[in-house]
Formats: structure tokens, sequence, C-alpha cells
């Protein structure tokens, strides 16, 4: 019987922390996404460690921090293994954050992305290197979702925040 109100109270300070103790990264990351052109994008190896971190493209916007990658990529065999992220902001050393990634598919998404990239990097507006539906429907380009922690996992509590989780289909 301890086992289960354990269990119980455990899963109402994680409820609790997730609801109540919901945040978004820091003022100078959310600015910092607004502002910059690249993120650099990590995944956490099966030994533990960091990959070495990418530079990537992305778009934020109210919903959230979203990027794309291509299935056979290692970014994307560890994030479907249930990797962690650690993203940094215009730098490899700027104002950092980890999260869970997620991957999203969707049409109106994926367009979004483009005009957003469009708007954004050069070359996209030209029409190369931006998110297209069909790529994204077909499976040759993957929309990744990043959720920020609300603390790091070395921290404890590893929940993502629910002003940014996206819906379960």
């Amino acid at each position: 019987m301890k086992g289960f109100i354990g269990l119980g109270i455990g899963a109402g300070l994680i409820m609790l922390g997730t609801v109540v103790g919901a945040q978004l990264p820091s003022e100078e990351i959310v600015n910092a996404l607004k502002t910059e052109s690249y993120i650099y994008v990590a995944t956490r190896r099966l030994n533990g460690q960091w990959s070495t971190a990418a530079p990537v493209w992305f778009m934020y916007d109210s919903e959230g921090l979203y990027f794309t990658t291509a299935p056979s990529s290692y970014k994307a065999h560890r994030i479907h293994r249930g990797s962690p992220v650690k993203i940094w902001v215009g730098t490899k050393d700027g104002p950092s954050f980890e999260g869970k990634a997620q991957f999203v598919k969707g049409a109106s998404l994926a367009e979004r992305m483009g005009k957003a990239y469009s708007d954004k990097y050069w070359i996209a507006w030209l029409g190369f290197f931006k998110p297209r539906p069909a790529r994204v429907g077909s499976g040759k380009t993957l929309i990744v979702k990043v959720t920020p922690y609300e603390q790091a996992p070395e921290q404890g509590l590893v929940t993502p925040s629910a002003a940014t989780e996206a819906p379960q289909k």
C-alpha cells in the first residue's frame, strides 16, 4: 500500500510541477530565439555524452521551437530513441537550454515553416532548403518540435513545460 501512496504522491508532484511550475526558457533565450538565425543542436549519445552541436535553421513562434532534419541523421535516430536535446541559441557558446524533442507532422506546419524560413534566410527565399509539405508528408523531411524542460535532467524533475507541450495524436 505504501508503494501506491508514494507513486500517487510522486505523480501528483510531477503533475503539479508541470501545470503550476511550467515556464519557458529565460527571457534572454526567448529574445535570442526571436532575433538569431541559427540554433546549435546536440543530442545525447548512448554513452551519455552530448554529440557535437550542429548549426540548424529553425522557426520560433508562439507555438514553439521547430527545426527539420533528415530521417537518416544521427539526430533523428537519437530523438527517435528518446534522447533529450540541448539547444544553444545564436552561437555554440550562446544561451542554452535542454528539452524534449518530438517529431510532428502537418502540411500547415510545413507551410508555416517554409514561409518563416523564406523570411529569415535568403536562400530559402529563392526556394531552396525550406520545409515542403510534400517532403514532410512522405517522410523525407522530419519536423522536430522542442519542448523545454523545467529543469535540466541533472537537477532532478524532468518534465516538459505544459505551456509548450504539443497535443498527442
